[in-house]
């Protein structure tokens, strides 16, 4: 038996490794069991919006992302025709203070999480390592690991997390159910290398031609990616196969003179969730706990997002600084945002899924119009998350919080960078944090609070105005952000931020808010 570690982590793609970082910086000891002895080396997800970006920024990756990804300004969705059915973009940098969207090449990003986290003394990557039983007990989890080389060990952790994919083993270990919406559809994925760069406007769209709805979108710098559905009749042999992908590909003008072909597959887009992510001293986190069409790109987004929820409760309970109960807040809190997003992803499939070609005309008379009439559509803001560790009665709770540009004597950067991550209070007024009695400020200081007073000319300069521009659309003194970027709550008045950071301190020992 190896020695007992903090976190165990079954499965090591982006989601483990994203998890394994966060822990592993707060000095958690993880070990990551992974069953393939070497990463998968071909693309798969190809897309992040701005508030993973975040969370790869807080990960310790962010100076990475430029040089690994290819900003998407428009998504557009055509007809057979041409016309544009649904335009969405902004054009500028997200709520989270990248761009709203982020093309990449998965097995890129990998690597670089990976060297992350193998940089971390306290965090122990086994590839090779199989999990193939596990038992509880009132203390922790024991796991049985076959290796690779055929030896067999335990692995004894207080906590594990299943973030080993769509068919996980550590699912069926939680009594968890399944929920399938029945959105089923099978679509030949194809990665492309062209020898030269041409340039694609836009960057991203939907070809919603009956004959054929096809995807069209950047696999990251230098990397093109096409989705081709397969039409009724049409057997799943046939399709997969690299001659149908180049035949494909041809009306397009690729053939093997002019291009790779990295890779090509047949997935069958789904949509389901797990309704059940904890139980005990079990956790599951990404496709383990929920699937989605691609069409929305939230996918691996939600994997993410998972593991930033995640990580810093995982951390508390650990520090015996909150009650164990505040994990139960990772499912009430994600699992109504991840619905969302899995049924405006089916909205979206909805719209390009169609092979007849009479309901595609309907569909194209409907959408045509409106999008004449609305032009560029900002992206829709991701949903906030559902009840859990969260202020009682604040409608702003469970949204996210700004992240711009801010100067702090001679470091200018993003604010996570310059000043810091964690529960963090905000005021346009002051700093929050002098306005603490001493037991408070003593409690703050404890589960990592920090304070900062932003603003034009304050002493977290708000270099680009994102913060007044915030606050002025949110009337309110102070807010209290989470490790997660979630708003916990915000206080009237700066004045009030005593009673703000009493709440947590209540919430943390009893293991929830609202």
């Amino acid at each position: 038996m190896t020695e007992p570690c903090d976190v165990a982590i079954v499965g090591y793609g982006p989601v483990g490794q994203t998890l394994a970082i966060l822990l592993g910086q707060r000095g958690r000891s993880v070990v990551v069991l992974e069953k393939q002895p070497a990463a998968y080396p071909l693309p798969r997800a190809v897309h992040f919006d701005d508030e993973v970006a975040r969370i790869l920024q807080a990960a310790g990756v962010g100076a990475e992302l430029p040089r690994l990804t290819e900003p998407a300004l428009v998504y557009e969705w055509r007809n057979a025709a041409g016309e544009t059915l649904l335009r969405i973009g902004r054009g500028g940098m997200g709520l989270s203070g990248w761009p709203d969207s982020s093309m990449f090449s998965q097995p890129d990003l990998e690597r670089v999480l990976d060297a992350r986290a193998q940089a971390l003394p306290t965090v122990r990557v086994r590839r090779g390592c199989e999990v193939v039983d596990l038992r509880s007990d009132s203390t922790g989890i024991e796991l049985a690991v076959a290796r690779a080389d055929g030896h067999r060990e335990t692995v004894r952790a207080r906590w594990v997390v299943g973030c080993d994919g769509a068919n996980s083993f550590v699912r069926p270990y939680l009594g968890a159910t399944v929920t399938d919406l029945g959105f089923f559809f099978d679509w030949l994925i194809v990665d492309l290398v062209p020898f030269e760069r041409r340039v694609w406007d836009p960057l991203n769209w939907q070809l919603c031609d009956p004959a054929r709805p096809t995807t069209v979108v950047s696999g990251g710098p230098g990397r093109r990616r096409w989705e081709f559905m397969r039409l009724p009749g049409e057997s799943l042999a046939d399709l997969n196969t690299e001659a149908t992908a180049w035949r494909l590909l041809r009306p397009w003008g690729f053939d093997p003179g002019n291009a790779t072909l990295e890779r090509h597959a047949v997935y069958t887009f789904q949509a389901r969730w797990v309704d059940r992510w904890r139980a005990g001293r079990l956790l599951l986190a990404g496709d383990a706990a929920h699937q989605m069409p691609p069409f929305a790109g939230q996918g691996m987004c939600s994997g993410l997002r998972d593991a930033a929820n995640l990580a810093w409760k995982l951390d508390l309970v650990l520090a015996e600084q909150a009650s164990d109960a505040i994990l139960d807040t990772y499912a009430s809190e994600r699992i109504p945002q991840v619905r969302q997003v899995i049924d405006f992803s089916i909205e979206l499939g909805k719209v390009i899924c169609v092979a007849d070609p009479a309901e595609a005309a309907a569909r194209d008379a409907a959408m045509t119009a409106a999008a004449r009439e609305t032009g560029l559509t900002p992206p829709l803001p991701t949903p906030a998350i559902g009840r859990g560790l969260l202020a009682e009665g604040d409608p702003l709770a469970g949204r996210l919080v700004v992240q711009g540009v801010v100067r702090r004597g001679q470091a200018l950067g993003r604010f996570d960078d310059v000043v810091g991550g964690g529960f963090v209070l905000l005021s346009a007024a002051g700093d929050p944090t002098r306005r603490l009695p001493a037991p408070l400020a003593a409690f703050f200081a404890s589960v990592g609070g920090l304070g900062a007073h932003v603003g034009p000319g304050a002493p977290v300069d708000d270099v680009e105005g994102r913060y007044a521009r915030w606050f002025a659309a949110h009337p309110v003194g102070a807010v209290l952000q989470r490790p997660d970027f979630h708003v916990f709550g915000t206080a009237r008045d700066i004045e009030e931020t005593p009673d703000l950071v009493a709440q947590l301190q209540r919430a943390l020992a009893a293991g929830g808010g609202r």
